[in-house]
């Protein structure tokens, strides 16, 4: 109702209906201009749906992993994952930003990453390498593609990073990768649930039938986890879209901001415009309200069927 009166309507009474004199279709044309509301919406759909196709896909491999591999390990890992929950993120943010600023510990998380995929390579390589010569001829090991990956794919990740400015975290790529940090225990939790829930016998069928655990996953577990899938989708692009402080402490740049931090410039120090906030939050609000009723149904199942074993 607000976003349709005058700043003076609003000061008047802000539950009466919008009327004469202070109706007004004025405030969402400004408003969009004022919001730059293309450039924020494509920011906010950038990290939002990025950091949620990562926090899905990865949350579910590592559930998988810890239900089906049951070491002495996992059950510390998954109580690691499910402790951090508990971490308030105001305790951590400041050390957060620190360290996301440091270009030697980015230096290193870089590197890591470079060595992490030079892992998945290897792994492709000597798949390849079976299919073409069949199993157990590939001349060359996996262990010794990883080695002359991993620091080649370190060195050139941080090439492109240093061509691009300072080795900095503070910007969208570096949201994005905490994001998944923060994330993913809640998403584990859920998946690991789930995942109990899968017949082991469907994956020993897939086995027998010639899969590696990598194929097993993707072609037999993952399209089974589609309802917590989506649960989990909801949940962490709900958080994500609407967070203000995470993005506000690490991407300050001009056109950089999400929505929220856009909507935050209403707000001045010696003015507010009411008028334009209103407007400016239906827009905010209006696409993350569509997706949430259109996957709606699958909040309750993934989460009850994710309860229980």
């Amino acid at each position: 109702m607000n976003s349709f009166k005058t700043q003076k309507g609003i000061f008047l009474d802000v539950l009466a209906l919008p009327t004469d004199p202070y109706f007004t279709f004025k405030n969402y044309p400004q408003a969009f201009e004022k919001l730059d509301y293309l450039a924020s919406l494509g920011n906010s759909l950038l990290i939002s749906v990025v950091s949620t196709l990562l926090i899905v896909v990865l949350s579910a491999m590592a559930a998988w992993v810890l239900v089906r591999y049951k070491i002495k390990t996992s059950t510390v890992v998954f109580m690691t994952f499910a402790t951090a929950m508990l971490i308030p993120f105001q305790c951590v943010m400041l050390p957060l930003v620190r360290l996301m600023s440091t270009p030697s510990y980015i230096a290193a998380l870089i590197a890591l990453a470079g060595v992490y995929l030079a892992f998945l390579l290897s792994l492709v390589v000597r798949a390849a390498a079976e299919k073409r010569l069949g199993s157990g001829k590939a001349k060359i090991p996996a262990w010794i593609a990883f080695l002359v990956l991993a620091p080649a794919l370190a060195l050139l990740l941080l090439a492109v990073i240093r061509s691009r400015g300072e080795l900095t975290a503070l910007n969208r790529p570096g949201l994005i990768f905490m994001y998944v940090g923060f994330g993913a225990s809640l998403s584990i939790i859920l998946f690991h649930g789930f995942i109990k829930n899968v017949p082991l016998e469907l994956e020993e069928a897939a086995t027998i039938d010639g899969c590696s655990p990598f194929r097993t996953f993707w072609q037999v577990v993952f399209p089974l986890l589609r309802t917590i899938s989506v649960t989990v989708a909801i949940l962490n692009v709900m958080w994500i879209w609407n967070d203000f402080l995470l993005p506000q402490l690490t991407i300050n740049k001009a056109g950089w901001q999400t929505i929220p931090l856009k909507t935050y410039f209403f707000f001045g120090q010696f003015s507010k415009r009411w008028d334009l906030a209103t407007a400016g939050l239906i827009m905010g609000m209006l696409p993350i309200v569509i997706f949430y009723l259109f996957c709606q149904k699958y909040i309750v199942k993934g989460i009850t069927d994710g309860a229980i074993k």
